[in-house]
């Protein structure tokens, strides 16, 4: 297998589009990658994990959330979720001689609550829908998990394997499933699964038609449940891609002025209506002007006129009072003569003489306005009824004011709604957009009920095909030649055991041989470790001292347990041949410079046939560049933007002016 091409678009802190070329030649399988902590060197490795594997991807960010939410989380923050994620793998494989190129893209986006996703291979140029739907099985043909597994590891994974217990599962799943020992276990299962067949083969005919009749309608079923499935999920991608093109509709509707067009009518109306409040204001106003209002243009005048109307009230009142009042003083002073000494009577007669004469001279004022009581009694409340109109006035003026403002307002906007048909080309496109959902979710949920139906149905089918099964069973005949089948299948079966055990032996004899020589070629220490031997049973690792005695690993340094891990990896992949690329994150954090030169010049280069190298400026320094150049396919350097917390790669390492390309 050789990876030829990564591209991430919008994935994890990678924002727009990133590809790097990983394809090699023979004497050049390094793919250096270089970036500092938290540049998104893992995020690479997650990404080959995820576009292979989906939901079973091991990836180191996922931990316990959903496959959702981590798919939701995987999308760049600065991205559109509706348009979501994409990672492209090209790769290609050798089957019978032959090289196949494989396009895989898995792409998905978020939509309201839920997130769909979409994977599409192209096989040599051309699309594969079977492959595609069925992707999660047809990878494990080419790449097992547990296998991919063991070559896409990070530094803490080597860390890990220098634990005895934890390396023993690991050499327990690369035995069984990198070195074919799980195919002898199949072939087992496949005799186990014969035998159970034979067991029905004794029944009588008419048993044996039902079940093959029902077996045929069950597989039509099950083939109408998958492409009612995949009939769903190309609507329901559809229907995704048709709201991505709504949304855009309507976005151009808007920008184009498409909300004061849609309220073009309201605004009419409301202008018209505004338009009639400010002529009846008018008219308030005319007809105020109508009235006693503009006496307030003469407040001196009236003041004045106010005060003569006073004094000739008093001068009319005194006038009128003079006579009478004549008489009361005399009857008064007559009553007074006897009571009264002559003093007193005579300045009673001099005050009250006094007065009648002040009353006389008022009396005598000058009459210009002649008033009746009626118009003085007019004027005299005339104040108070301009005090209110002058009021009612500003009442009015202030609506006027308010009115002609919004008037302005609603001018501006029905001034700024575009032409029927300058719109009418984004009216067209969102309406067809709309139609075009409506459309597609009627479709969906035809599907879906469709869908739902047919495994329905399915499900039916199951229950009825296995009811039949076990009256087969009971009904079974066990024929001569029934019994021969099951016996030779348990002898195969038998000798499928001792061809496993003798299997793992040897693959095991292979592996020890294999780890101590890569462990060796890596220690500067040669004379620490001079056997090393894994139990049979239990998969375990023991490593045997200079003095021939089990070697403790807790004698061994941090560094020294890192090196024995990444040599089980390495032995791992000589036996089995170096048919996968290996990818490798952070793997010199605990090595000493020694070690790190025997794992740059004698591990990197012959770790594979394809070696994906993550690494930082201290691991892979200036130095081992140097050491490691002429075996460097592709160099890169991930860039992180601080300020827009993303990444984007370059071509070249920290101290290369360029990448180095295979010839």
């Amino acid at each position: 297998m050789l990876l030829r091409n990564l591209t991430l678009h919008d994935f994890g802190a990678y924002r727009g589009e990133q590809s790097l070329n990983l394809a090699t030649v023979p004497g050049r399988p390094i793919v250096l990658i270089g970036g500092m902590n938290g540049c998104g060197k893992t995020t690479l490795l997650d990404a080959l994990q995820l576009a292979l594997y989906g939901p079973r991807a091991r990836c180191s960010g996922r931990g316990n959330r959903s496959y959702d939410a981590y798919l939701r989380e995987c999308i760049n923050r600065q991205a559109d979720p509706a348009t979501g994620s994409e990672i492209e793998l090209e790769f290609s494989i050798t089957v019978d001689g032959t090289e196949r190129v494989y396009n895989l893209y898995r792409k998905w986006a978020v939509s309201g609550k839920n997130v769909s996703e979409l994977v599409t291979v192209f096989i040599d140029g051309k699309w594969d829908r079977g492959v595609s739907e069925g992707w999660a099985d047809h990878v494990e043909d080419i790449l097992p998990l547990e296998i991919g597994s063991l070559f896409f590891f990070d530094g803490e994974k080597i860390e890990s394997l220098a634990d005895p217990d934890r390396a023993s599962a690991v050499v327990e799943s690369a035995i069984h499933s990198l070195l074919g020992v799980n195919t002898v276990q199949q072939l087992r299962t496949d005799l186990l699964a014969l035998q159970r067949r034979q067991k029905l083969t004794g029944e009588e005919q008419e048993s044996i038609a039902q079940i093959r009749q029902l077996e045929s309608e069950h597989e039509a079923v099950q083939h109408e449940v998958e492409a009612a499935h995949a009939q769903v999920a190309m609507l329901r991608s559809q229907l995704d891609a048709a709201k991505v093109t709504l949304d855009d509709a309507e976005h151009s509707f808007q920008k184009d002025g498409g909300e004061l067009f849609d309220r073009r009518r309201e605004l009419e109306t409301r202008h018209t209506e505004l338009g009639k409040s400010f002529a009846a204001t008018n008219e308030a106003l005319v007809a105020l002007a109508a009235g006693p209002f503009p006496l307030l243009l003469l407040g001196e005048q009236l003041t004045t006129v106010r005060k003569q109307a006073a004094v000739e009230q008093q001068a009319s009142e005194a006038g009128q009072v003079l006579d009478v009042l004549a008489a009361r003083d005399q009857e008064v002073l007559d009553r007074l003569a006897g009571l009264l000494s002559a003093g007193d009577l005579s300045a009673l007669t001099e005050h009250l003489a006094h007065d009648r004469r002040h009353r006389e001279e008022v009396g005598s004022a000058e009459r210009i306005l002649e008033l009746t009581s009626d118009g003085y009694s007019q004027l005299t409340a005339l104040e108070q009824v301009l005090a209110h109109e002058q009021e009612h006035a500003r009442e009015l003026l202030e609506r006027a004011a308010e009115q002609q403002n919004e008037i302005e307002a609603l001018e501006s906007q029905l001034a700024g709604v575009p032409d029927e048909k300058a719109i009418a080309t984004r009216i067209d496109q969102r309406a067809a957009a709309l139609r075009k959902v409506h459309m597609l979710e009627a479709d969906l949920d035809g599907a879906q009920a469709v869908h739902t139906a047919v495994k329905n149905r399915r499900d039916a089918l199951t229950a009825k095909l296995e009811r039949a099964h076990e009256a087969r069973v009971k009904t079974l005949v066990r024929a001569d030649e029934v019994s021969r089948v099951i016996a030779y299948c348990d002898r195969q079966r038998a000798l499928l055991d001792t061809f496993s055990a003798a299997l793992i032996k040897r693959h095991i004899n292979r592996l020890e041989v294999a780890v101590l020589d890569s462990f060796t070629k890596l220690m500067r220490k040669n004379g620490l470790v001079r056997d090393l031997r894994i139990e049979t049973d239990r998969y375990r690792l023991t490593l045997i001292g200079a003095d021939g005695e089990p070697l403790d690993p807790g004698r061994l340094s941090a560094g020294e347990r890192q090196l024995l891990a990444v040599s089980l990896v390495w032995g791992l992949a000589r036996v089995a041949g170096n048919w996968l690329p290996s990818v490798i994150d952070t793997p010199l954090g605990r090595l000493d410079s020694r070690h790190r030169e025997h794992l740059v010049d004698r591990y990197f280069p012959r770790a594979s046939h394809q070696v994906l190298l993550l690494s930082t400026d201290e691991e892979i320094d200036e130095r081992l560049l140097k050491r490691l150049m002429p075996s460097i396919a592709h160099t890169y350097t991930l860039e992180h933007d601080d300020t827009t917390f993303t990444t984007s790669v370059r071509p070249g390492y920290w101290w290369t002016s360029g990448a180095a390309h295979v010839a």
